[in-house]
């Protein structure tokens, strides 16, 4: 991925998803269309693999992958909860607005109600992926 106005730099990306060293980041929902840049910085940072989504450790974080026509969201955040430490973000990397897969912010808005998230913030974390900072309602 080459630098543009749309995509952060690697510092700033690290600052934004503020993954660290050592965190167990569990992936859901990677298909042929991730961005593998930002899969790769991830792992840069976390200094390791992404898990599954079929792990069973207690993870530090989530990635979510989601795109409209991927199913129900709700039960998709639903399920991110699984494995999740107390209090860790789920992130939610959606299409950005005009490409295929898009998903509306007043979507992910409802459905992380339903699910007992609530929205923290949503960010460009690629060229073509938009991510969604997710929290418990107890944080």
């Amino acid at each position: 991925m080459s630098p543009s106005a749309d995509a952060p730099s690697s510092s700033s990306l690290s600052e934004v998803l503020n993954f660290t060293t050592g965190q167990i980041v569990q992936e859901i929902g990677y298909d042929d269309d991730v961005d593998l840049d930002l899969r790769d910085a991830i792992e840069d940072f976390i200094g390791g693999e992404l898990e599954d989504e079929d792990t069973q450790e207690i993870v530090d974080a989530v990635v979510l992958w989601w795109r409209e026509g991927d199913g129900d969201l709700t039960d998709a955040m639903v399920d991110t909860l699984r494995n999740i430490d107390a209090g860790a973000p789920v992130w939610v990397m959606t299409p950005k607005a005009g490409r295929d897969g898009h998903v509306m912010p007043g979507d992910i808005q409802e459905s992380a109600g339903i699910a007992g998230l609530r929205v923290m913030s949503s960010v460009s974390v690629a060229r073509d992926w938009t991510g969604t900072r997710l929290a418990s309602r107890t944080n």
